[in-house]
């Protein structure tokens, strides 16, 4: 099983949008979170550590990520998807792009 962790600002769109999406696979187990404090599921260390891989939506989201938890993503990828904040949950475009976008990175079934 491969864990898959998605984090975007708030957690209420792009990284909810790729949890769902990702996590109809049966070989992924996907959890998204939010970088602000106030997010549904802030992104904390154990989320960190449970991920094997790490995607952000935006390089602002790989700074913060990189810089707070830097001891723990030692044996992590951290993969930056380059989405901006321009997308509704579930919408069509958004699925597309994160359909793309995480396949480049990461070998899933069809």
């Amino acid at each position: 099983m491969l864990n898959l962790l998605f984090v975007c600002s708030r957690n209420k769109l792009r990284s909810p949008t790729a949890e769902t999406v990702f996590g109809r696979y049966s070989t992924v187990h996907a959890i998204s979170c939010g970088i602000d404090l106030n997010s549904p599921t802030p992104l904390s260390g154990d989320l960190v550590e449970w991920a094997d891989v790490i995607f952000v939506m935006e390089d602002i989201h790989r700074k913060k990520v990189s810089k707070k938890y830097r001891a723990l993503l030692r044996d992590k990828r951290l993969i930056c998807l380059g989405i901006p904040d321009d997308y509704d949950y579930m919408q069509p475009e958004l699925i597309d792009m994160l359909e793309r976008r995480v396949r480049r990175s990461i070998d899933l079934p069809d």
